[in-house]
């Protein structure tokens, strides 16, 4: 009995040591930062160029798309390169691959240059990144803090046992801004997969480069974000580093600069012409009211209120839908309470149409078992479901799914239209973790040249990329897919085995649709 109460209390103690060694670290001298002030901010080249044409559309941002993913990385270097003031960075993902390593030692070249940089990276997105952002941050000019950080560094789900709560609400949004007057918001994380490098799966996406208005609101939404209560300086998690770890960081950057697989990458830089246009004050953009929706912050603690969540601003923004509504994403869980809203829209005579992946072309299995037991209900509501195909599913097909064109394996865009006028582009997911758990962000775009961009897609470029999931007369889903004129019908999902069904059917009656 003696033996077995020690063993109690050794594990107690054991616990209890780990519970205390994962303990976050206290705030209270943490210095804040804003971003650059609009006065300031319009001395630089970048405001040089952009403020006369801001002014000449009062209360409008101007918006281009960036869809093309070698335009999106260019876009990003570049304007890191521009910035001459500040940028403030804020990624859920960002990986030391070829096209991470490239942007972060472009970073650290602008703090070179005096430019201030703030970084901001939700901490599940960081792995093996650790020396070098703490590196980085002890730059003068550069500041890198961490979204609900891990203080077990490795294995991170250590976090996940000991502060499940916490640790489950990630930081989801996605901008790149330089000195307040020109940002990019939109799908995409920092990685070879968003940015079409390398032979594992790429992503389909879309950003949106901002100027004007809206350029404003990210800058104060970042500071938000800087602010929070979530966001840790990663000198208070990460362990200090040598002086010579910031030179390996460029040391790095340039050999992989000068390898054949950034070959595209450096091609892309030299020869994109968005940042080169907009220092001219030639850039192409479509002028619109553009709002940004953003989740508070405190969503990252569980203390948000309902009226600051994106979730509800969207509502209030998009109001009732009257006559369409195109969505497009990655990750579609409706749950049984946004079935029967899209059931009732459906009954109102609105045309919904979606768009998401196929199980073979989707990243999380988990996710699409979400998705996969409410697809009989919303055909049977008659809504109109297209699951895109994966790229080697594709062959050599030249046909375009839009914007987003044929060059991704899997879809990562979140976007949607509605009444062919109105837009949303952002990190958004039609989940119920980018509902209730994840922080998100993106732009509500009164643009009916975008609206109708997306519903040209559902009319032509999705249907020949894509299986469209139909309902057979006795109940049975079957699967459409429509190549050099004739269509083909699967009685199974395409282009999966067994197995994978079988694993995701599992998956699909497990209690985890409020994780999904």
């Amino acid at each position: 009995m003696d033996a077995l109460l020690l063993m109690r209390l050794a594990v107690l103690c054991l616990v209890s040591a780990l519970l205390a060694g994962c303990s976050l670290p206290a705030l209270d001298n943490r210095t804040n930062s804003r971003a650059l002030g609009i006065t300031e901010s319009e001395t630089t080249a970048l405001g040089r160029a952009i403020a006369p044409r801001v002014q000449a559309h009062p209360g409008k941002s101007g918006i281009t798309a960036l869809a093309d993913a070698h335009d999106a990385f260019a876009a990003r270097m570049l304007l890191a390169r521009a910035a001459q003031k500040s940028l403030d960075v804020q990624y859920y993902i960002w990986h030391g691959d070829i096209t991470g390593t490239l942007l972060l030692d472009e970073l650290r070249a602008a703090a070179n240059r005096g430019v201030r940089v703030r970084l901001l990276l939700d901490d599940n997105g960081t792995n093996g990144l650790d020396k070098t952002l703490a590196a980085l941050d002890s730059h003068p000019n550069i500041e890198i803090r961490l979204f609900n950080p891990f203080i077990v560094r490795w294995p991170k789900s250590v976090g996940f046992v000991t502060d499940f709560m916490r640790a489950n609400r990630r930081m989801h949004n996605k901008s790149f801004t330089a000195d307040n007057q020109a940002t990019i918001v939109g799908g995409r994380n920092i990685g070879d997969e968003y940015f079409g490098a390398g032979e594992a799966v790429q992503f389909a996406d879309l950003d949106v480069l901002a100027v004007g208005k809206v350029v404003g609101d990210v800058s104060s939404d970042f500071d938000r974000y800087w602010q929070s209560g979530s966001s840790y300086p990663v000198d208070l998690i990460l362990p200090k580093v040598n002086a010579s770890d910031m030179q390996q960081i460029q040391a790095t950057a340039q050999t992989l600069a000068q390898s054949a697989a950034a070959a595209e990458y450096t091609q892309a830089i030299r020869t994109s012409a968005f940042i080169p246009q907009l220092l001219k004050g030639e850039l192409a953009v479509e002028w619109a009211d553009t709002r940004m929706v953003s989740d508070d912050p405190a969503k990252g603690l569980g203390k948000a209120a309902s009226n600051g969540l994106l979730i509800h601003q969207l509502g209030e923004m998009l109001g009732r839908p009257t006559h369409t509504v195109d969505l497009i994403s990655p990750y579609f869980v409706p749950t049984a309470a946004g079935v029967d809203v899209f059931t009732k829209m459906a009954k109102n005579g609105i045309k919904l149409r979606v768009l998401t992946n196929s199980l073979d072309a989707t990243d999380v299995p988990a996710v699409h078992a979400g998705y996969a037991k409410r697809r009989k209900d919303l055909l049977s509501a008659g809504i109109t479901l297209f699951e895109l195909r994966r790229m080697s599913a594709m062959g050599k097909s030249t046909n375009s799914a839009g914007p987003f064109g044929s060059s991704g394996s899997s879809l990562h865009a979140k976007t949607f239209a509605v009444d062919d006028k109105r837009v949303f582009v952002g990190s958004f997911n039609f989940d119920p973790r980018s509902a209730h758990l994840n922080t998100e962000l993106g732009f509500v775009i009164e643009s009916p040249t975008m609206a109708r961009q997306i519903a040209k897609m559902f009319d032509q470029g999705i249907p020949e990329n894509s299986y469209e999931v139909r309902l057979s007369d006795t109940g049975d889903l079957y699967w459409i897919e429509r190549r050099d004129g004739e269509q083909i019908r699967y009685d199974t999902e395409p282009e999966t085995g067994f197995f994978k069904r079988g694993f995701v059917r599992f998956l699909s009656v497990l209690p985890i649709e409020w994780l999904l």
